[in-house]
Parts: structure tokens; C-alpha cells; sequence
């Protein structure tokens, strides 16, 4: 038998012990939603893990059922230990590129230079305007007519204009003579991960985000 992080629980690594908690019926069923509980948050995939809202919600319905005023000494350490495991498994994605909301162009390993957008309908004609650091157009692309969801484009610098940082991009749509509503999409990279009311990720070009706010891993 090992001790755990939360005080005052011993784990025999199947699942927690409660001291010297009466057993009843109404104990048992506790000890046996707090072992699910942390087996899920254990074994949750760190990509799409459990928020504090979701865990804080499940905690909530067994102190609504139960009325156990005991465990609540137990629900705190639970709740601690829960975010010292979320920013463990959140390291994981240290290094990892993402998808979010952003304008930024960006260049894959095989240099090409690249973004993407969603549509928040189908279009008859898109197009996408290339602009400098100082908001100058440099370019358009034109991909013609595009359905709904979710699109990517490359971008080949045309003669006399070189690929950049600073560049950005603008999408317009359009279906016959009204606009498509188009969010454009940039490629970021995972610096650090943090933990509070909810994980948050530390991106190289989009500074702090939301887990929430990822479109996508790459």
C-alpha cells in the first residue's frame, strides 16, 4: 500500500481507502464512484481530458445523493490532486502543433507556405488576400467556389515579394452578392501548459489559449 498525494488516503493501487469511514451501503456506493472517478481522470486521454466544470459536476451529484458531509475533506484533496494530474498529462502536449483561430500565414518543414479557414456556408467564390506586416496586399489567391467547413490553402510567393512572419491573410467570401461568414485558421506550436479554473495552453505565436478554444492537433 502506497500514500497518496491527497492527505489522509492510502491507495493499494485497485482503488482509494477512506480510513476508518463505517461501512454501509451508503459509504460503499460513495468509495465506488470516487474509484471510477479516478480511474476515469487516470486513464482520460490527454488530448481531450476532463475539465474541472465536468469533474466538479460529478463530485456535486454525489454529495446532492449522498449528504455525506465526511467526504468533503476527501472531495478537496480529489479536487487537487485532479489538478496536479491535469497539468502532468497537459505536458504532453508540449511541442505539439495546433490549429486555431488566426490570421497568421505559416511555412511547413517542406517550406511551402500555408493557412486555412472555415465556412460558415457553402460559397460561389473565395478568395484569399495575402497583406504585409503593414496590412499591404501582396497577393490573391483564388480558390473558386468551396462548400461548407473547414479549408486549407498554399501560398506561392510570386516574384519580387518573399514569404515572412509578419504576413497574414484575409478570406472573402461570397454566395452571388452576400457574404459567407469565413474564420480564418493558423498553424501554432505548444510551448507550456497551465492549470487553473480550466487548461490552458501557452501557443508560440497566439500567447495564452484556452484548451477549449484548439481546433484541431497536428
Amino acid at each position: 500500500m502506497s500514500t497518496s498525494p491527497v492527505a489522509g488516503v492510502s491507495y493499494d493501487g485497485n482503488g482509494f481507502n477512506y480510513g476508518g469511514a463505517t461501512t454501509t451501503k451508503e459509504s460503499d456506493g460513495s468509495d465506488r464512484f470516487l474509484k471510477l472517478l479516478v480511474a476515469q481522470m487516470q486513464n482520460q486521454d490527454p488530448l481531450n481530458p476532463m475539465d474541472n466544470a465536468q469533474v466538479t459536476s460529478q463530485i456535486a451529484q454525489i454529495n446532492t445523493v449522498t449528504g455525506i458531509e465526511k467526504l468533503n475533506t476527501t472531495v478537496d484533496g480529489l479536487n487537487a490532486q485532479f489538478v496536479q494530474m491535469q497539468a502532468l498529462q497537459g505536458a504532453t502536449l508540449v511541442g505539439t502543433d495546433v490549429i486555431v483561430a488566426g490570421n497568421k500565414l505559416s511555412t511547413n518543414d517542406a517550406g511551402v507556405v500555408q493557412g486555412g479557414f472555415d465556412l460558415g456556408g457553402a460559397a460561389d467564390s473565395v478568395k484569399i488576400e495575402i497583406l504585409s506586416g503593414s496590412g499591404q496586399l501582396l497577393d490573391t489567391v483564388n480558390l473558386g467556389a468551396q462548400t461548407t467547413g473547414r479549408h486549407s490553402f498554399d501560398w506561392k510567393p510570386p516574384e519580387g515579394v518573399a514569404a515572412s512572419n509578419g504576413q497574414s491573410f484575409r478570406v472573402v467570401a461570397k454566395s452571388g452578392a452576400s457574404t459567407v461568414t469565413a474564420t480564418p485558421l493558423m498553424r501554432d506550436t505548444v510551448d507550456a501548459v497551465s492549470t487553473g479554473d480550466s487548461l490552458q495552453l501557452q501557443l508560440s505565436r497566439s500567447g495564452t489559449v484556452k484548451y477549449t478554444d484548439i481546433k484541431a492537433f497536428n
